[in-house]
């Protein structure tokens, strides 16, 4: 998946799953990881990644 891609398809799950994306795609990528599907367990985890950014920073 292309890095736009990616971006697109995180901010999508966001609107749909709102604070339960993260997790979401999380959950994906380890369903995918134990199948044996690394190819698309790591677009998940790119996924993740693009929702952790999406966060911004934490304030404690």
């Amino acid at each position: 998946m292309q890095a736009m891609e990616i971006q697109e398809h995180a901010r999508k799950l966001r609107e749909a799953r709102g604070d339960l994306a993260l997790a979401h795609a999380a959950q994906k990528a380890r369903d995918l990881e134990h199948q044996g599907n690394t190819i698309e367990a790591q677009n998940w985890r790119r996924i993740e990644a693009a929702l952790r950014q999406m966060q911004g920073p934490r304030v404690s």
